[in-house]
C-alpha cells in the first residue's frame, strides 16, 4: 500500500471486490479525493474488475487500480478483454494466495484443519493476461513490485501484476496457523 500511495497521484482511482485481500486497501490506504475508491457494500466478490473498466471508460486520463484477490478476479477476469478492446488501461493486482481466504479463515475459525473447498489451483495469471494481449508481471517479492507497477502504468494497456503471497498472510492481525490455534 505504501508503493501505491508514493506512485498514484490523488486522482487515482482504486477498485475492489470482496475479501480479506481488500482489508490492505480500506487500513492502509489513504483516499485523498472523491471518488477516488469503488468496492462493494455487500460483499460482492468480482467487482474490482469491471468497476475498473467502468471508471477507466469514464475517467481516462486518471490511473485506475484494481486490488482483487485470486478467487474474486477469477469471477469477472474476462472483463480484462474488454479493457483490452476498448484500450482502458486499468491495472489489476492480483493477491494469490492460492485459496478463497476469507472463507478459509471462517473455516478455521468454525471447524479447525478441516478444510473444505477453499483451496484454489490458479491459472498462471501472467499467461492469462498476456492471452488477451495485455501486460503481465510476475511478483514474488515485495521489493520488486514498486518496479512492476511502474511498468504497468507506464505501459499504456491494461496490466495483470500477479502477487504471489504466503497464505499464511490470511489478515493484517493474524496468521491462517493462528486463526487455527485459538479456534482448537
Amino acid at each position: 500500500m505504501a508503493t501505491l500511495r508514493e506512485r498514484l497521484p490523488d486522482d487515482a482511482i482504486l477498485t475492489n471486490g470482496a475479501g480479506n485481500f481488500s482489508v490492505w486497501a480500506h487500513r492502509y490506504y489513504e483516499f485523498h479525493r472523491y471518488p477516488t475508491q469503488l468496492g462493494p457494500r455487500s460483499g460482492s466478490m468480482g467487482y474490482g474488475v469491471p468497476a475498473a473498466v467502468g471508471a477507466k471508460a469514464v475517467h481516462p486520463d486518471r490511473p485506475v487500480v484494481c486490488l482483487a484477490g485470486d478467487g474474486d478476479f477469477l469471477m469477472t477476469g474476462q472483463e480484462l478483454a474488454t479493457a483490452v478492446q476498448e484500450e482502458l488501461a486499468v491495472v489489476v493486482l492480483v493477491v494469490n494466495n492460492a485459496m478463497y481466504g476469507t472463507i478459509r479463515m471462517h473455516q478455521e475459525r468454525h471447524y479447525p484443519g478441516r478444510v473444505v473447498g477453499t483451496d484454489l489451483r490458479n491459472p498462471d495469471f501472467v499467461a492469462y493476461a498476456r492471452a488477451f494481449g495485455a501486460h503481465g508481471a510476475l511478483v514474488e517479492r515485495s521489493e520488486d513490485f514498486p518496479a512492476a507497477l511502474d511498468e504497468a502504468l507506464e505501459c499504456g494497456r491494461p496490466a495483470v501484476i500477479e502477487l504471489r503471497v504466503d497464505p499464511q498472510a490470511i489478515t493484517p492481525r493474524q496468521t491462517l496457523d493462528e486463526i487455527r490455534a485459538a479456534a482448537s
